[in-house]
């Protein structure tokens, strides 16, 4: 979600941007009770406003903050906000930013088959964006559920498909590093 500013110069902010601006300070120092409850206050002063961008990148936070807690329940609550928002036309990039959090939330709470369909409609989106870069991180994370959820040779399938990747860019560093998480995922060593 895009949290910059958007008001012209001679616009003065609102509460509710002042809110989000000094939560993302509190955030930035790791002082995640501040930071919550600026967030909870630019949300409500953004609700008033009826600024859909605004309840988007607020909510957006708050899920930030769940995660941070461990309370992937909430999270997915902020989150689902957040994307139902951004999930109007013309905003993929948002779409997709969301759709990660999203994944990454239901592995959590261990809700892996959701978490799942969202990692392949993630490729999908990379792959018709032709972003390589996405995708291997999709499969870095997919690996990672897999290994959570004690399925090595997936992981170690998902590893592999990250690894092809980055040799097929001539990445040879990465690539190797992805290989060596491979063969430790199949000895379940990792």
């Amino acid at each position: 979600m895009n949290t910059e500013n958007e008001t012209t110069k001679n616009e003065p902010k609102t509460q509710a941007q002042l809110d989000l601006e000094e939560g993302l300070r509190f955030f930035k120092e790791k002082d995640m009770p501040q930071a919550a409850n600026a967030f909870h206050n630019a949300l409500r002063g953004f609700e008033e406003e009826k600024n859909d961008k605004g309840i988007a990148n607020a909510a957006d936070r708050l899920g930030d903050i769940c995660c941070e807690r461990g309370d992937f329940a909430a999270a997915l609550t902020h989150f689902q906000r957040a994307f139902a928002i951004a999930a109007t036309p013309g905003d993929e990039l948002s779409m997709t930013y969301m759709k990660r959090k999203l994944a990454r939330t239901h592995r959590g709470l261990k809700q892996y088959t959701e978490a799942m369909a969202i990692y392949a409609d993630l490729l999908d989106v990379y792959r018709d964006f032709n972003n390589p870069g996405g995708a291997v991180q999709v499969f870095e994370e997919m690996a990672e559920m897999y290994l959570d959820m004690g399925e090595r040779s997936k992981a170690a399938d998902a590893y592999r498909t990250a690894a092809n990747i980055h040799q097929s860019f001539k990445h040879s560093r990465h690539a190797e590093t992805l290989l060596q998480k491979a063969a430790a995922a199949e000895k379940g060593s990792i």
